[in-house]
């Protein structure tokens, strides 16, 4: 590491210049950074974006919403925009660190049956509320939730007590997985850009199966999609 700029005053004086980048991994939403004996925690939340450069280019993203600016080389640098949060804790933390979240969707082995003992032991909690609570499993988003219950045909506001909750979760493994190195995601099987999913951000525009509206609400604190016909409630 050449250099080393965390533009964060939390973590400001934090440096792995002269370190060896020991590790790079996620973990669900999460992405962390092993230094030595320190380990960089960052997450994109809604807004953040990582991007790499060959050192000396224009950033793509405007200078002031770099949180994490990484010289990796005289030739490469990576730089983190407007992440949800910058953090740095001793790696011999990381199990106390990360305990709060449920198995990670994208692990090359996904414990299913820890993260179905999760979400079925509140079954009167709605299956759209149980897929993106991280502590359930760790990685869904809104737009993966949104396609996971249309291609189970339920609808997100379902409490969970009346859903194959098993099924969920190989649905949302095999989603994930199959769109894990691509840059866009992809429920449908086409690329085309506005034809890439079935409910997700196509409020009023027909359902992909049956032509009907999908229908825009809130559930919580987060927008869902469905289809009124193709996933009534708790049917």
């Amino acid at each position: 590491m050449l250099e080393t700029s965390l533009r964060v005053p939390s973590v400001a004086l934090h440096d792995f210049t002269g370190q060896t980048v020991n590790r790079v991994w996620p973990y669900g939403k999460h992405l962390f950074m092993q230094f030595g004996e320190e380990i960089l925690h960052t997450h994109l939340k809604m807004e953040g974006t990582w991007a790499v450069h060959r050192k000396g280019d224009r950033w793509r993203k405007p200078g002031h919403t770099a949180r994490v600016v990484l010289v990796l080389s005289e030739n490469i640098e990576v730089v983190g925009h407007s992440l949800g949060f910058v953090r740095v804790f001793p790696a011999n933390r990381y199990s106390e660190e990360i305990a709060y979240l449920g198995p990670d969707v994208l692990a090359e082995e996904f414990d299913i049956n820890t993260a179905r003992n999760n979400i079925a032991s509140n079954p009167s909690r709605t299956i759209g509320e149980a897929l993106l609570d991280q502590s359930n499993l760790a990685g869904v988003g809104n737009e993966y939730r949104a396609e996971i219950c249309f291609l189970m045909g339920v609808h997100p506001a379902t409490q969970v007590g009346y859903v194959d909750v098993e099924k969920a979760l190989k649905i949302t493994r095999r989603l994930m997985w199959e769109n894990r190195n691509s840059p866009i995601r992809v429920t449908t099987g086409v690329r085309r850009a506005g034809e890439s999913t079935y409910v997700f951000g196509r409020n009023n525009k027909p359902c992909r199966r049956c032509r009907t509206p999908i229908v825009k609400a809130e559930l919580g604190e987060r927008i869902i999609w469905w289809c009124p016909r193709c996933q009534p409630l708790n049917s």
